[in-house]
């Protein structure tokens, strides 16, 4: 099992990376709706996920932990303004389910915007929700999502489980990057994002148990940072992880020395704004990955000495 002093050094670097470069996490207000206002949510939402994972945890250092607490507050505050641009994306993109996925974990974490919690009630009552064109990972998420809300999932999730790639347990040596993309998700979504290993059907877990170190070992290889960073979350996701030496070793040293992961291979160049959009998810990704196995080689340690 590798070495909790390594996961956790990528995790604290990565979360260094990411408030040294929080203006990264901007809005475009001024875009037109047809190319996309809402696209620069997505950052704000993973960002508020994974400190929620962080807080959850409960595995992360004091420093950690205030800085997940002033990036929170900065993008609650500064880029969302307090929840009004939320609010507005709303009104841009009526039946986008955007803005809730973002709000959700900020309001797991005490924020509160109530005219969009009245928006969301109100349109989770709409047949134009249940029917809004997603892939069924994602609408897998959204029922997950309704559901910590405090609303009936539309559709429930356990009808939506088997309409995943995953769910089929398909030829294993099919998989590809938009199909490991979407096995991640699944996973994520059926744990809960990693505090609850016994929402993956048994299947499911012995066929993950399986195959995934096959396919992390394949984009540790090939440099696939990004991609790599996510199959170790749904490693620490299994009932049983692995926590593969090799493979957090791979993931260490490609992480750079203030912290930030590239996506692919090296680190991309450009203008700040434009590296940021690159290397934000990966870094993110590694932090999420360094909390939730941090947490499990400790839970294995423990148990291992009672």
């Amino acid at each position: 099992m590798t070495d909790t002093r390594l996961i956790h050094r990528v995790g604290a670097g990565a979360l260094e990376w990411l408030w040294a470069h929080r203006d990264g996490f901007r809005l475009e207000p001024d875009v037109d709706p047809e190319i996309g206002f809402l696209e620069r949510f997505k950052p704000i939402g993973e960002l508020a996920l994974i400190c929620k994972v962080l807080f959850r945890e409960g595995v992360a250092g004091s420093r950690q932990a205030q800085l997940a607490r002033q990036l929170l507050d900065h993008t609650w505050r500064e880029t969302l303004d307090g929840g009004r641009m939320l609010v507005r994306g709303q009104r841009v993109e009526p039946f986008s389910p955007a803005p809730f996925e973002v709000y959700l974990p900020f309001k797991e974490l005490g924020y509160s915007q109530p005219e969009i919690e009245h928006a969301t009630v109100l349109n989770h009552r709409l047949d134009s929700w249940a029917r809004f064109p997603v892939t069924p990972t994602r609408r897998l998420g959204l029922s997950a999502f309704q559901r910590r809300f405090g609303l009936t999932a539309r559709p429930p999730e356990a009808d939506l489980v088997a309409t995943t790639w995953l769910a089929g347990t398909p030829e294993p040596w099919t998989v590809e990057g938009h199909t490991a993309y979407d096995i991640t998700h699944t996973v994520f979504h059926l744990t809960d994002w990693g505090e609850n290993p016994g929402g993956l059907p048994p299947d499911v877990a012995d066929y993950l148990a399986t195959w995934l170190p096959v396919w992390i070992d394949d984009w540790l290889d090939l440099e696939r940072w990004d991609l790599l960073g996510e199959l170790l979350v749904v490693d620490a996701c299994l009932p049983r992880p692995t926590l593969d030496e090799a493979a957090w070793r791979g993931f260490a040293a490609a992480q750079q020395p203030d912290g930030a992961m590239p996506a692919v291979r090296t680190m991309p160049e450009g203008t700040p704004d434009a590296v940021f959009d690159v290397v934000y998810h990966p870094t993110l990704v590694a932090a999420f990955a360094s909390l939730l196995a941090t947490s499990r080689a400790l839970s294995e340690l423990a148990h291992s000495a009672s």
